[in-house]
């Protein structure tokens, strides 16, 4: 289930556009912000139309990792049409062919996991520093509702060979190549679970979860219910954020109700009563968590701060406000990155 809703591309050049300039050349990026004209139509000046053809030049030239990037911004920020989805496929298909190049050894593989009582296939990426030994922890990493595991790549990579840990890579349920199943909170958990359960398996038994933006919600889940052996949370919404009718900037109800799973634009209203469940006040009021680091920057127009500072004073418990930058604060994500890393290297091997 998906749908289009009103979205002004201009708006999201605007709050992108410094993530947009991590992966690709900013003459490039700036082209394709001038060349765009509308959201949703399929033609020149069209969002899918202009990014892939930034894309198709890429991959023409053999530079599958920009071409994967550019792919993984005309399917952003929704699956919400049939252009989307053909735009997830090919820049899946560029960053497959990228992987022989990557500094970091990779492995892309489908693991089988438990879903509402059956089963669903779900496709990770594993990625590690060179000759990390087999028995090393394994560290569960996620983006968003809308930036994915491909997407996040040189964040993966920066953090794959600062660690000794391998990371297992995924989308959330309702996103990316896990868009087939519903986003809930519990449903979530069931994912989750089976991929830490592999992960122990797979490696020493020691296992951690990073996840980002809406991640952090699932890796907020995770830590105060303890069941990883560290959790970091960057940008996660955990209580005010899903306050009802508090609702979101820059076209945010529309990608959070598609991987809510709604076929049409969902009402607040409708959007209220699918985040009620979504309140970790009950975990936040017990006392049950394990090791935790909790990150944002100051000015996150999405995630209220109280959402990272009602974790101020828990036990096992670090907090970190970076000032003068959003969310997950990417503008000066070597910052956080700084924190982040040490922290998990510490922290599995304790």
């Amino acid at each position: 289930m998906s749908f289009t809703w009103p979205l002004d591309p201009r708006d999201l050049f605007v709050e992108r556009y410094p993530q947009m300039t991590l992966g690709l050349p900013a003459d490039e990026v700036d082209a394709v912000r001038a060349a765009v004209t509308a959201m949703w139509s399929e033609g020149p000046g069209g969002w899918v139309y202009e990014w892939s053809a930034l894309a198709a030049r890429h991959a023409a030239a053999g530079r599958h990792r920009e071409a994967a990037q550019a792919y993984g911004w005309a399917k952003f920020p929704s699956l919400a049409d049939g252009p989307k989805r053909t735009a997830l496929a090919r820049q899946v298909e560029q960053y497959v062919l990228a992987a022989p190049g990557f500094p970091v050894e990779f492995e892309r593989r489908t693991l089988t996991v438990p879903h509402r009582g059956g089963e669903a296939a779900v496709p990770v990426h594993l990625m590690a520093a060179p000759g990390l030994p087999a028995d090393a922890p394994f560290v569960l990493a996620s983006g968003g509702v809308d930036s994915w595991k491909t997407d996040l790549h040189g964040m993966w990579e920066q953090l794959a060979s600062a660690l000794p840990a391998r990371l297992l890579l995924f989308d959330l349920p309702g996103t990316g190549e896990s868009a087939h199943l519903p986003m809930t909170p519990h449903g979530g958990d069931e994912v989750i679970a089976a991929l830490v359960a592999f992960a122990r398996a797979a490696g020493n038994g020691r296992v951690g979860h990073f996840g980002i933006s809406m991640g952090g919600y699932y890796s907020a889940r995770t830590g105060l219910t303890a069941a990883v052996d560290a959790s970091v949370v960057l940008g996660g919404p955990v209580e005010r954020a899903f306050a009802p009718g508090r609702g979101f900037a820059f076209g945010m109800d529309g990608i959070v109700g598609n991987a809510l799973g709604f076929d049409t634009a969902p009402t607040r209203a409708e959007l209220d009563a699918a985040f009620a469940g979504f309140d970790l006040r009950p975990l936040l009021d017990r006392d049950a968590n394990g090791p935790m680091l909790v990150v944002n920057g100051t000015e996150d127009v999405h995630v209220p701060r109280a959402d990272t500072l009602v974790f101020e004073g828990r036990r096992d418990t670090r907090v970190e406000l970076i000032p003068d930058t959003g969310h997950c604060a990417v503008s000066r994500f070597g910052e956080a990155m700084a924190v982040i890393a040490p922290w998990l290297k510490d922290t599995l091997a304790a």
